[in-house]
Parts: C-alpha cells; structure tokens; sequence
C-alpha cells in the first residue's frame, strides 16, 4: 500500500557549463571555471533548508560547496542522474547530426519511440527521477528545497508537471546553472 503524499514546491537547480558540447549523459564530467561562476551567481540571494543533488560530479561538487557554505543538509541520490543516453553518449552533436540525422530528428521528436540505441528507456528514466521526488517530498517535511541535477531530468519533470508530451522536451529551454519551480507530485503522478 502507498501513502499519498502532499504536492510541494521543489526548486529544480542545472548543473553549470563542463565546457562539453555533447550528449554527456551519465559521463562524470567536473565543471569547468564558467560552470562553477554560474551556479555561485544563480544561488545568490535564495534560502534553503535542504539540498539534494544528483551524484554527478557537475552537480555535487557544487552541492558540497554550497552546504557547506550555508550549513544546510545534504544528499545526494544517484536517482537525479541524468539520461543515459547509450551509443550517443560523450558524442558531439554535429558527429551525430551529421552521421545519424534522421535517428537524431526522431528521437528529439518523440524519445520514447525513437530512444539512441542502447539508451536507458524513458519509462526508466520517469520512474526513477519519479521515484527520487517522492522521497525528497515525503522527507521535507514542508522545508524548502533545492535539486540539483541535469538539463533532460529538468525537461523530463516538466514535461510531467506541465502536462506535456515528451516530445516537447527539446524546446524547453534549461540553460545551466537555471533555477526551475516546479509542483510535486505531479498532477499526472497522481493520476
């Protein structure tokens, strides 16, 4: 038997720039000196009471930096990590533009039915992130929080959030180091 759980405002943090132009995926990339510049200046002026972040090195190392700075809770979840993208991972766009344009075009049209091959499936990489939230709500307790975590995890939750197809995740802009509110569960979660 589940337990429902109580909708909260979670604020959504991406990682800042790694200077890598590919699909990284689940590569551990550091970031870079922009990177870290970026999330330091996205930060300023917020208050949490718990942060949670994706066990990537892009966005611990910075979730480390900050909790300390602040002396606020820290954890990480290895569940905020984000899209595995398979044979694409770590490879340049333009290669795979050039290489795989049509495979390209239709996962970014609709990346359920059209995923990179050897790539984690979108119902996976939903339930995960899903499953992550869940927790993250149950252990809040009505405290403010901040997720750090990756571009296509932000476009995925948004999508849920929003009621949007995933199709549309390629057209939601998530710069790094944006912050991104969004209510969880949500609606379609309870659904």
């Amino acid at each position: 038997m589940s337990v429902a759980i109580e909708s909260m405002a979670i604020d959504l943090l991406r990682h800042g720039d790694t200077g890598q132009r590919s699909y990284r995926g689940q590569l551990d990339d550091p970031l870079n000196e922009a990177g870290w510049a970026q999330l330091r200046a996205a930060v300023v002026g917020y208050d949490w009471d718990l942060v949670v972040s994706s066990s990537l090195r892009r966005c611990a190392d910075f979730a480390r930096e900050l909790t300390a700075a602040r002396g606020w809770p820290l954890r990480l979840d290895a569940r905020l990590a984000e899209y595995h993208f398979g044979d694409w991972q770590g490879v340049p766009i333009e290669t795979l533009a050039e290489e795989q344009g049509e495979a390209l075009g239709r996962f970014w049209s609709d990346p359920v039915a059209h995923p990179p091959p050897g790539a984690e499936s979108f119902e996976q990489f939903r339930t995960r992130l899903g499953a992550a939230l869940d927790d993250v709500v149950r252990e809040a307790n009505g405290r403010r929080v901040l997720i750090i975590t990756h571009g296509g995890a932000i476009r995925l939750l948004r999508c849920l959030v929003e009621g949007r197809g995933y199709g549309d995740m390629a057209g939601i802009d998530v710069p790094h180091a944006s912050i991104h509110t969004v209510t969880w569960p949500a609606v379609e979660a309870l659904a």
